[in-house]
């Protein structure tokens, strides 16, 4: 029913993604598909671009804000998938979830103050920070053999400290794929309650939790932290529509929500145009078979790779993901410094990836993630690649 097969050049069309990988290497090979930045070698759902033809017949471009229908599509997604009521109220649109990140760190924090984040991370967590003059204090996930868990006591530690005043959670955990169990968020809400940190949770990628597993809303686990939370999502990443620029901040807490709003609008962050408006809505209310159809292909793509290093070059260790569409291989015992490495993948290989070190310069020491967003022959064409330049490479 739905096209995850066609490959799809998209060399001089403005792709981030596709325009990174020729600046890094102009002589790239042709046929070749960068697994870097997390978007979607996929066509769009046609649920979703048929709509929204039909909706540019009459539409027009004008100034928007959000309507009934779309509001009611938010709060319908939280509760078919996740069991999680919510009132339309508690929305905040934010232009993406990047800003509003920057946005609740200058609305919930001062200069200098610590904002606590979870290593290897996403690199706008620790931007955010950076930019606006705060504290990273950062904590070390625990890796057991690529399997990754908090860090409870250095959590509670930094928790203790008066000066730190916020949390940035990502729930399921880009880069690592943690879904992060019911159990442990109770275990973050509570100290989160217990020490008056307030909780930024970013939960983009919950639509991506792979079979077997669950992801919780971090809202559910805990009223008490209700006053201090806001939660980020969007169907950017679940529907391919990060250019649509459109993310749903869902805070409860009223006075939370009005200080939110109030920096996310003097940063300009709040102004939506109404394509987005319309694709969110499409998505939410007609698109879903489709998005169940990718997720059987990302669970897919992430045994291939784990089998396909297992097999063929067991240096490489990829272990299967819990949740998001990116998986953190651990390239650590092929024997190149992170620098040699990512030159070789860029230049020898033609395997273009989001380097480790980006996502914490200790943390990610030795590891790179790739996009599993993509057909699976592309895929397998893109590790067959790489595989024969390592081999290749300690032929030499």
């Amino acid at each position: 029913m739905y096209d995850f097969k066609t490959r799809i050049n998209r060399e001089g069309t403005g792709s981030a993604k596709w325009d990174l990988m020729y600046t890094v290497n102009p002589d790239v090979s042709f046929n070749v598909v960068p697994l870097s930045i997390a978007d979607m070698e996929f066509v769009n759902a046609p649920e979703i671009r048929k709509g929204l033809q039909k909706y540019l017949d009459t539409a027009i471009l004008g100034y928007q804000v959000a309507y009934d229908d779309f509001n009611e599509a938010v709060v319908n997604w939280q509760e078919k998938r996740y069991d999680w009521s919510i009132e339309k109220e508690w929305i905040v649109d934010a232009n993406n979830v990047v800003m509003a990140l920057y946005a609740a760190v200058r609305a919930f924090t001062e200069e200098n103050d610590g904002v606590i984040i979870f290593r290897p991370s996403y690199p706008p967590f620790g931007n955010a920070i950076d930019v606006n003059h705060r504290t990273e204090v950062g904590i070390p996930l625990l890796n057991d053999g690529g399997y990754y868990t908090i860090d409870f006591d250095q959590f509670e530690e930094a928790a203790l400290d008066p000066n730190n005043k916020m949390l940035i959670l990502c729930n399921p955990h880009n880069p690592v794929g943690r879904v992060w169990t019911k159990e442990e968020l109770e275990k973050i809400a509570e100290i989160s309650v217990k020490h008056n940190l307030t909780v930024v949770s970013d939960e983009i990628w919950r639509d991506f939790t792979m079979p077997g597993y669950e992801y919780t809303p971090l809202a559910t686990v805990n009223t008490e932290l209700t006053p201090s939370l806001m939660t980020c999502t969007s169907a950017s990443k679940s529907f391919n529509l990060g250019g649509l620029k459109l993310a749903s901040i869902i805070i409860e807490d009223e006075k939370l929500r009005e200080k939110f709003q109030e920096e996310l609008t003097i940063m300009g962050g709040s102004v939506i145009g109404p394509l987005a408006y319309k694709g969110v809505e499409l998505a939410y209310t007609k698109a879903e078979p489709w998005l169940d159809e990718v997720l059987k292909v990302i669970d897919t793509n992430q045994n291939l790779v784990h089998d396909f290093f297992k097999e063929n070059y067991p240096k490489i260790k990829a272990p299967k993901i819990e949740g998001t569409y990116v998986q953190w291989i651990d390239v650590s015992e092929v024997g190149m410094t992170d620098e040699e490495m990512a030159k070789f993948l860029e230049q020898e290989a033609e395997f273009f990836t989001g380097h480790g070190t980006a996502y914490g310069l200790e943390e990610g020491r030795g590891y790179e993630r790739i996009n599993l967003a993509l057909p699976t022959e592309i895929l397998r064409e893109s590790l067959e690649r790489l595989v024969n330049a390592l081999k290749k490479r300690e032929e030499a």
